[in-house]
């Protein structure tokens, strides 16, 4: 079934703009689902709506099966076609067990949601053949679109090298978390920003890297324009912070091309920011799922 209505309204999903999805609440639990509003048929389009930043839910949790489905019905609701996902360990930095066993979990998510969900391979560099091998495994075994890094390593470290070398092999994207922020986080001691990014595709420009969530804390003008010089790296819009003009200056410094609609599962937080953002048509559907579809289409290709 085509879901080509990106401009659905937000109202009645029953989550609040920075909720992760999944979190109900006891208004959720005794109204009934609020039915879509139609809407013109200007705002229709062929081009696929993809969420290139998203996440399902780690099984230490009990509602996880819950939590993934209500994820995939706020996309419905939302008009979002497809959902770039992966599943994280809880504590960091992951094991190699813990990672392993989170992919495993993301390829029977792909299965429960069959063309909806699509997976990336989550690793932890410090473990470097079980890695490689699972990233292998996923991608040629599994399906998977991608790959996820998070805080274990900054984007410079050479304990990604090796990764990233897979990952053009495979023709495949990383998606690397990433903020600017204005003091040090304790929590996040390798937490990447986009001049980190910029550097891994100075050195790899054949690269096909992803600057995670640039409203997901921090200085997000930094952000944008440390990755001015760096034409290879594409920067997601996705987090809760719904700064106006945001998603505005990613394209005038970037340019629409290297410009990814994601919402991290902040979804309407993600949708009203790509909503609200004064765009040309051809910027809109960029963004929406042409630049994304861009990236995908390498794999098929290999």
């Amino acid at each position: 079934m085509k879901r080509r209505e990106f401009l659905t309204a937000a109202a009645g999903i029953g989550l609040s703009g920075a909720m992760a999805v999944g979190e109900s609440t006891a208004d959720d639990k005794r109204k009934p689902a609020a039915k879509k509003t139609p809407q013109p048929e200007t705002q229709k389009t062929d081009v696929p709506v993809i969420d290139a930043h998203a996440h399902m839910f780690h099984r230490s949790r009990g509602n996880w099966k819950e939590m993934d489905r209500r994820l995939v019905e706020a996309a419905d609701k939302l008009g979002i076609d497809q959902l770039c996902c992966s599943i994280l360990t809880p504590k960091k930095p992951a094991t190699a067990k813990g990672f392993v066993e989170c992919n495993r979990w993301m390829a029977d998510c792909m299965k429960r949601f069959p063309g909806r969900v699509l997976g990336y391979c989550y690793v932890n560099p410090t473990h470097a053949k079980e890695s490689l091998e699972d990233i292998r495994r996923c991608v040629e075994g599994r399906g998977f679109m991608g790959v996820k890094l998070y805080n274990e390593h900054l984007a410079t470290d050479k304990a990604l090298f090796p990764i990233v070398e897979l990952a053009i092999e495979l023709r495949v994207p990383i998606l690397q978390h990433a903020g600017h922020m204005h003091f040090f986080l304790k929590s996040q001691p390798n937490i990447s920003d986009g001049s980190h990014i910029a550097e891994l595709a100075r050195r790899y420009p054949e690269a096909m890297l992803i600057c995670a969530h640039v409203g997901g804390g921090g200085d997000w003008e930094w952000q944008i324009k440390s990755l001015r010089n760096a034409p290879s790296v594409y920067l997601d819009t996705s987090g809760s912070i719904i700064d106006e003009g945001m998603v505005e200056m990613c394209v005038d410094v970037l340019g629409a091309d290297r410009v990814l609609f994601a919402c991290d599962n902040s979804m309407t937080a993600g949708m009203g920011k790509f909503i609200g953002a004064e765009l040309s048509a051809a910027d809109r559907l960029k963004l929406q799922g042409l630049n994304m579809q861009k990236i995908l289409n390498k794999r098929e290709q290999s």
